[in-house]
């Protein structure tokens, strides 16, 4: 907290400095970990109090970083304009319904996913219950199960969707076409001193789930190896985007991939 303060004096001379001044109603903080009490900062004259969650820009920041009440938020408004889409589907052809369902119910979920894709069951159960609800109205169908109405469409889940959008962030590192924060994020691995590992990227140290498990580095890795060398090895991106986005991770192991079983707890049945 002292270094943030300091951080912030800093800012504040350098607002001054520059003829400018610091808004400190608009400044804010989030503390994230374990702690026993609620923490504050002084910013300049002002004293700030920690949040629970804050939104920047169009995305709402818990301090448990599990970004639910993020995605409860895109279901709020999805389920919202389906509803609107249901009322008026009578009178539209299928071809215009599909085209509303895509533009104002399904891209609600295209914003940032690679920040938001580590929420929990809960939340992704709900993601999938708007979807399935949204492939019944368009299809006019109520019999079909979502993996059929899935096929259907010729698509896939959000968060297959949400996997296909970081392995495309993967082969823009992997040849040198990104920026230099994903490069970072997503560190290539030494082949020199890891002769016996197949996986191109360093997923880092992860204990468990809070600490590595669910995070960006640790699940590149492992995407990275669950995407087909012919995918892999393609010599564009562009030839890369169009083969990615009709594969489908079946085997992925992540939290929200895992089936229930009685007696047996959550495992991959993919395969």
């Amino acid at each position: 907290m002292k270094r943030l303060e300091h951080d912030s004096l800093l800012a504040i001379e350098w607002f001054h400095n520059n003829y400018m001044k610091l808004n400190q109603d608009k400044c804010h903080l989030l503390v994230a970990g374990h702690k026993h009490e609620t923490v504050w900062a002084e910013v300049g004259e002002a004293k700030i109090w920690e949040s629970n969650k804050e939104k920047l820009l169009g995305i709402t920041i818990d301090r448990t970083l599990n970004f639910d009440d993020h995605v409860f938020s895109l279901c709020k408004k999805s389920s919202q304009k389906l509803s609107v889409l249901a009322r008026i589907s009578n009178y539209m052809s299928f071809d215009k319904k599909r085209i509303l369902f895509k533009a104002f119910v399904e891209s609600q979920f295209a914003y940032l996913p690679l920040i938001w894709m580590f929420h929990g069951r809960k939340a992704n159960s709900k993601i999938n219950h708007i979807h399935e609800r949204a492939l019944r109205v368009v299809y006019e169908d109520n019999c079909s199960s979502f993996e059929e109405l899935l096929k259907k469409d010729g698509s896939f889940k959000i968060h297959q969707k949400n996997i296909q959008s970081l392995a495309i962030e993967l082969y823009k590192v992997k040849n040198n076409q990104s920026n230099t924060i994903m490069n970072e994020i997503f560190e290539l691995r030494n082949v020199s001193y890891n002769l016996r590992s197949q996986t191109d990227f360093d997923s880092g140290l992860a204990r468990t789930n809070s600490f590595g498990i669910d995070s960006l580095k640790y699940m590149a890795a492992k995407v990275w190896d669950m995407v087909p060398n012919d995918i892999k090895n393609v010599d564009s991106l562009h030839i890369f985007k169009s083969k990615i986005r009709k594969w489908e991770p079946l085997n992925c192991h992540c939290k929200l991939c895992l089936n229930y079983v009685p007696e047996l707890g959550y495992i991959n049945v993919a395969q």
